[in-house]
């Protein structure tokens, strides 16, 4: 067997829906792009949703909205992706790494509290695998501490935490669509709001600062010369390079209708594995997966010869991966790091075992028969 270890689950429907921006001959920015928001607006219940290129450019301009003082801190957890403390050195501000919960590898709210002070100005939870992390907590701590809240959504799409949808507890929600994602756009992420206020300036933002949605300041135009100089922006804030195009959009809308059915058939292979692995000595589920009621982008298991048992299954066909090295270990972040002692041993163990909408059943079986042969 080869056994792929991310997979996007696309067919038809996304190439129908590409075919039909070529007929438009109209693949950059344009109206599929402005109905993927707005079916993302539907689908989270949140009241502004602006697509981007990446949820890497959606994390930036998060922080970016609140026009932080340079050098003051962030609080992010050191087991995320790179795209969660890369936004903070964007913005002019520095990292503060918080360690991890042993149970659910999410932020820890004890060493939180330690890593706190009045510097900081705000604080990225991020989701990991798709768990969430206590937000019931988080956000009456953060507003106690005046902190804007960022939630790094990376790794769920649609889950629910205590009745409410991940992405709307905080400030901004940010989402990611890359292609090993729960739904994919090919590369493409989302930012998040239930305060359009705070979102006004980020279509300039995404489009290298070009205001066309709002002219501000020209009024003579708007209200004389409309016809004529249908042309005219403005260029009043720094932008990026950050906008999602129509044809990435397309590929979206399919997705997110087919999105329900896929987090079904991952949170079935999750109970495969939990069910498979229960009594396989030397390893343990990477977090208490609970998937008949979140959603899960990730699956992993903790490992005492986690190189060794990575070779075997590579043996075999089978491709597995670690998520993630710490950032507080990283040699970009170090200088912020080596304090974060639980996650920082811990992740030698972790192992990172294949999920995505495709996997079969003979498949998933064959990975548990391979970690139970493994001694």
């Amino acid at each position: 067997m080869n056994i792929r270890l991310f997979k996007p689950s696309v067919g038809k429907e996304e190439l129908e829906n590409i075919k039909d921006a070529f007929d438009r001959s109209w693949i950059g920015l344009g109206p599929k792009v402005n109905e993927f928001e707005e079916a993302w607006e539907h689908f989270i219940g949140c009241e502004e949703a602006i697509a981007l290129n990446s949820a890497t450019a959606a994390l930036h301009l998060a922080l970016a909205v609140f026009g932080f003082q340079k050098s003051k801190k962030v609080l992010v957890p050191s087991l995320t992706f790179s795209s969660t403390a890369s936004a903070v050195l964007y913005n002019g501000l520095i990292p503060v790494f918080v360690d991890s919960d042993p149970l659910t590898l999410g932020m820890s709210l004890d060493d939180l509290d330690e890593k706190y002070n009045r510097d900081c100005v705000a604080i990225i939870p991020v989701h990991y695998c798709g768990h969430p992390v206590p937000m019931d907590k988080i956000v009456p701590w953060a507003r106690e501490r005046d902190l804007k809240i960022i939630e790094d959504c990376a790794h769920t799409t649609g889950s629910e935490y205590m009745g409410k949808k991940l992405g709307t507890w905080g400030d901004i929600g940010c989402f990611s669509f890359e292609e090993k994602k729960l739904m994919t756009t090919g590369d493409g992420g989302m930012i998040i709001s239930n305060d359009s206020d705070l979102l006004k300036n980020v279509r300039a933002m995404r489009w290298v600062g070009i205001d066309k949605d709002n002219w501000k300041t020209a009024v003579e135009y708007t209200s004389v010369n409309k016809d004529a100089l249908h042309w005219f922006y403005e260029l009043s804030i720094l932008g990026y390079k950050y906008n999602m195009n129509d044809l990435a959009a397309s590929i979206g809308l399919a997705q997110l209708i087919k999105l329900p059915e896929m987090n079904r058939r991952r949170s079935e292979i999750i109970k495969m594995y939990l069910d498979g692995i229960r009594n396989t000595e030397l390893i343990s589920p990477l977090l208490p997966f609970d998937p008949d009621k979140y959603i899960y982008q990730m699956f992993g298991i903790r490992a005492e010869k986690r190189d060794d048992l990575m070779i075997f299954l590579k043996s075999k066909g089978i491709a597995t991966g670690c998520h993630y090295t710490p950032l507080s270990i990283q040699p970009l972040f170090i200088k912020w790091g080596n304090n974060c002692p639980f996650i920082e041993k811990e992740h030698n163990h972790f192992i990172t075992l294949p999920l995505h909408a495709d996997l079969e059943n003979g498949e998933v079986d064959y990975i548990i028969e391979n970690i139970e042969a493994y001694k």
